[in-house]
C-alpha cells in the first residue's frame, strides 16, 4: 500500500458499511448515556473518527495515535460514560474488519493493528478523562480558594465598614450582652450622655434608665433580652452623668446565635431634646389661652372626656360656666387692649381662687371661663361659685382706672353615668343664661324640668317657619258683647296652633316666640287674611249683624314699614270693609310711638280701621297722650275686672278695684273713646260693668274663643 493511494481509498471509506457502523455506533452511545449532541451531530462525529480508525489500519507505517486521539476526542464531546468506552472498544475488535474494511483481510498484522487501535482508544479516553477531572479539581480548588479570600476580604470590608459607621456615626451606637452590660459604645454615645466610653464600658443599662421612664419600659427591654421581641422603639429620657436630662428617640435590636438565642443587643440613640422640648411648647400652646395662660377649651374637653371615660357611673362632676357681665361695653368704651388686660387680671384671680383644691380653670373664649368641679356635690359646686364670684367682684386696677366687675355663673352638678360630655355642657351654657337673666353678679343651679322646658321652646321654635307653611294654625274668635243689650258686635281673633304632636297650642305658648324670631309679621299677616275672608262670610250671611272683627296687631308689626299696604291688601281681597276691622295694639307697643310707626296709625285710621288699645291699665300711659292717637276703644285690662268678681263690691279690694274702673271708663268716654272689659266670668261681673256704663264685654261669661262656624251658627242663632 502506498499513501499516495490515501485520498482515493479515504473517499472510498466513506461507503455504506462506515456509515452503519458509525450509525450503530451513535445508536449505542445514546442509548448507554447522556449525549450533548443531537443524533445528527453525534453521528457525523463517529462517522469521522470511523474513518481515522480505518486510515490508521490501512496505514503503510502504523502508529496506534489515532484512536489515542479518538479517545481523547469522545471526551472532549462529552461522551464519558464507561459504557460507551466499552462498547467502542469491543466493536473495534469484532467488528471494524468486517463491517468498514471488508476485503482488507490482506493487511498486514491487521489483527494486531485493531488490537492496538483497541488499546490505544482506551488509553486515549482514560488519559482525557483524567486530565479532565484534574482540571475540574484544580479549578474547584482555585475557586474554593478564591470564594474563601473574598469571603475574608468581604469580612474585613464589612468590618472597616461597620468600625466606620460605629466610630463616625452622628448618633450613639452601644452594644450590649443580654445581662444588659454594656459591651461598646462610641464616641456620639458618650457624649450625648457626658460620659467617657470607658466609664459606659463599665456600666449596666439599668443605670442609666430614667426614675421616670413610661410605667412598662423595663418590661419592654426584658422582653427584647429574653428573645421575645427583637427589636423596639421608644422615645425615653435619660440622666446625663451632669444631673440633667437629655430625651432621645431609642431603637434597640437583638442579634442572635445561628441557633437563635439571644447574643446581645444594638442601641441606636439619637438625641430629640430640642425636638421634644419644641414638641411641649407647641401642646402648651396648642392647649392654652395665649392671653391668660389658663388652659383652653380643648384641654378642658379632653379633661373632662377622660375622666367620663374613667370615672364610676356613680362619680359627680360639676361645672360652673362663667361669664363676665357687660364685658361688651367695657370692651368698646375702653378698648380691646384694656379688655384684654382686664381678662388677664380675672383669669389669675379665678385660678388663684381655687388653686389649693385642685379645680381646673380654663378659658372658653372671650370673656367665658369654666371651672371643673371633681367630685363632691351640688353644694361644693355653689360654694364654688360663690369663691370665683367674690373674686371677681374686687375692684380691678388696669392702666391707672379702677374697673367694677361682677360675673354670671351658670351651675351644673350631676353623676357621670347620668349625662355625657355635651349634654353636661349644654346644661351649663343653659344655666348661665338662666343667671344673666335674673341679673349681674348672681349664679343659678341647672333645673332639669326648667331645662325641659327651653328644650322645648327651642323645638317650637324651630318649628314655627315650617308650621306656618303646612298650614297648621288656625283662628279662634271670642265674642265681645254689648253690655247694654247683650247682642254680639265683635268677636276677636285668637290665633292656636294645631300642632301635630301636642295638639292644640294656645297664644301664650308660641306668640312670644314668634315676636323674638320676627315671623309674627308673617303669621300676622296669615291671621289678618284668615279673619278678614271670615268676617266678610258673615257680613254676606247676616248683614245685619254687622260684626266687628278685632285682630291684634303686635309691636314689630306696628313698626313693619309695609303694615298700612298689608292691612289694605286684606281688606281688598276679603271685601271686607274697613270699619269692621279693629286692630287691638298692647298698651306698651302704643306708648312712646313716634315717627314712621305713628304715622302708620293714622294712615290705618284714614283706611277707617278702628284702632283700639288692649290691656289698658298695665302699663305708663295717660289719657293725654293718647289723644293725640287715632284710638277709638280702650280694653281694660283683666285684673281689674277679676277683682271685682273675687272680692265683690263690698269687699275693700273689690270696691276699689271697681272705683278704678269706674274712673276709667269716665276718662275714656270723656275723650270719646269705647271701652270694652276683658275677663268677664260671672253674672255679676257683667252687671256691676253694665251699671258703670261700659260698652262691652268680652270672657267666658259671653264665650270662649271658638272656630269660625260656631261664631256663624251663633248668628244663625242655633247658639
Amino acid at each position: 500500500m502506498s499513501g499516495s493511494a490515501g485520498g482515493p481509498d479515504e473517499e472510498g471509506l466513506r461507503h455504506a458499511g462506515a456509515r452503519r457502523y458509525a450509525a450503530d455506533w451513535a445508536r449505542s452511545v445514546r442509548r448507554l448515556g447522556f449525549v450533548p449532541l443531537s443524533a445528527d451531530e453525534t453521528e457525523r462525529l463517529l462517522l469521522l473518527h470511523t474513518v481515522r480508525l480505518a486510515q490508521a489500519i490501512r496505514a503503510d507505517v502504523f502508529t496506534p495515535q489515532p484512536a489515542r486521539e479518538v479517545g481523547r476526542s469522545l471526551v472532549e464531546a462529552h461522551l464519558t460514560e464507561p459504557r460507551v468506552l466499552d462498547w467502542s472498544v469491543h466493536a473495534l475488535g469484532a467488528r471494524f474488519l468486517a463491517e468498514v474494511l471488508p476485503g482488507q483481510r490482506d493487511v498486514p498484522d491487521a489483527a494486531d493493528r485493531v488490537a492496538a487501535l483497541q488499546g490505544a482508544l482506551a488509553a486515549g479516553f482514560a488519559g482525557a478523562l483524567r486530565d479532565r477531572t484534574f482540571t475540574q479539581q484544580e479549578r474547584i480548588a482555585r475557586s474554593a480558594w478564591q470564594a474563601r479570600d473574598d469571603v475574608e476580604q468581604a469580612l474585613r470590608d464589612s468590618e472597616a465598614r461597620f468600625r466606620a459607621v460605629f466610630t463616625g456615626a452622628a448618633i450613639g451606637i452601644g452594644i450590649a450582652g443580654t445581662d444588659g452590660q454594656i459591651i461598646d459604645v462610641n464616641q456620639s454615645f458618650a457624649d450625648m450622655l457626658g460620659y467617657t466610653p470607658a466609664e459606659l464600658r463599665e456600666t449596666n443599662v439599668a443605670a442609666l434608665f430614667h426614675v421616670n421612664d413610661a410605667a412598662g419600659m423595663w418590661e419592654l427591654y426584658q422582653d427584647l433580652v429574653t428573645g421575645r421581641h427583637d427589636a423596639v422603639r421608644v422615645e425615653k429620657r435619660y440622666h446625663r452623668k451632669d444631673g440633667s436630662v437629655v430625651w432621645t428617640d431609642l431603637a434597640v435590636s437583638l442579634i442572635r446565635h445561628d441557633d437563635g438565642r439571644p447574643r446581645f443587643t444594638v442601641a441606636m440613640i439619637e438625641d430629640i431634646t430640642d425636638r421634644h422640648e419644641l414638641q411641649q411648647r407647641l401642646r402648651f400652646q396648642a392647649l392654652h389661652d395665649p392671653l391668660t395662660g389658663l388652659p383652653n377649651r380643648t384641654l378642658f374637653f379632653e379633661t373632662l372626656g377622660g375622666l367620663f371615660a374613667q370615672a364610676a357611673p356613680e362619680h359627680r362632676v360639676g361645672i360652673c360656666f362663667l361669664d363676665l357681665d357687660g364685658f361688651k361695653a367695657i370692651n368698646d368704651s375702653l378698648g380691646h387692649d384694656l379688655g384684654d388686660r382686664l381678662l388677664v387680671v380675672i383669669a389669675q384671680r379665678l385660678a388663684n381662687c381655687v388653686a389649693e383644691h385642685g379645680h381646673l380653670v380654663a378659658r372658653m373664649g372671650g370673656d367665658e371661663f369654666v371651672i371643673l368641679v371633681d367630685g363632691g356635690d351640688a353644694d361644693r359646686a355653689v360654694g364654688v361659685a360663690e369663691t370665683a364670684l367674690t373674686a371677681v367682684a374686687a375692684p380691678v386696677h388696669v392702666a391707672g382706672q379702677q374697673l367694677a366687675v361682677s360675673a354670671s355663673i351658670g351651675i351644673v352638678d350631676c353623676a357621670v353615668g347620668e349625662t355625657s360630655v355635651s349634654e353636661l355642657m349644654k346644661a351649663a351654657d343653659t344655666t348661665l343664661y338662666w343667671a344673666k337673666a335674673e341679673g349681674r353678679g348672681r349664679w343659678a343651679v341647672y333645673d332639669p324640668e326648667r331645662g325641659a322646658r327651653d328644650i322645648a321652646r327651642s323645638a317650637l321654635v324651630a318649628s314655627l317657619p315650617a308650621a306656618l307653611e303646612r298650614g297648621e294654625f288656625v283662628v279662634h274668635y271670642q265674642p265681645i258683647v254689648s253690655l247694654l243689650d247683650s247682642t254680639m258686635v265683635a268677636v276677636e281673633a285668637l290665633v292656636r296652633w294645631q300642632h301635630p304632636e301636642l295638639g292644640l297650642l294656645g297664644p301664650d305658648a308660641f306668640i312670644g316666640l314668634a315676636e323674638e324670631t320676627g315671623l309674627i309679621v308673617q303669621l300676622g299677616r296669615w291671621v289678618l287674611g284668615r279673619s278678614c275672608r271670615d268676617a266678610h262670610a258673615w257680613l254676606t250671611g247676616y248683614p245685619e249683624a254687622r260684626l266687628v272683627v278685632s285682630v291684634n296687631l303686635a309691636a314689630r308689626q306696628a313698626e313693619d314699614p309695609e303694615i298700612v299696604a298689608t292691612v289694605a291688601e286684606a281688606l281688598a281681597t276679603s271685601g271686607l270693609p274697613a270699619d269692621l276691622l279693629q286692630m287691638e295694639l298692647t298698651e306698651s307697643a302704643v306708648m312712646g310711638t313716634a315717627g314712621e310707626p305713628l304715622r302708620s296709625l293714622h294712615r290705618l285710621a284714614d283706611l277707617g280701621v278702628r284702632l283700639a288699645i288692649d290691656d289698658f291699665g298695665t302699663g305708663y300711659s295717660n289719657l293725654a297722650y293718647l289723644r293725640k292717637l287715632p284710638i277709638h276703644s280702650l280694653k281694660l285690662a283683666g285684673p281689674f275686672v277679676e277683682g271685682i268678681r273675687a272680692d265683690g263690691p263690698d269687699s275693700p279690694a273689690g270696691h276699689r278695684d271697681e272705683r278704678i274702673v269706674d274712673a276709667l271708663v269716665r276718662l275714656a268716654h270723656a275723650v270719646e273713646l269705647w271701652v270694652t272689659a276683658e275677663a268677664v266670668e260671672t253674672a255679676v261681673q257683667a252687671e256691676r260693668l253694665r251699671a258703670l256704663r261700659c260698652d262691652t264685654g268680652q270672657g267666658r261669661f259671653f264665650g270662649a274663643p271658638v272656630p269660625a262656624d260656631e261664631i256663624t251658627a251663633r248668628l244663625r242663632g242655633d247658639r
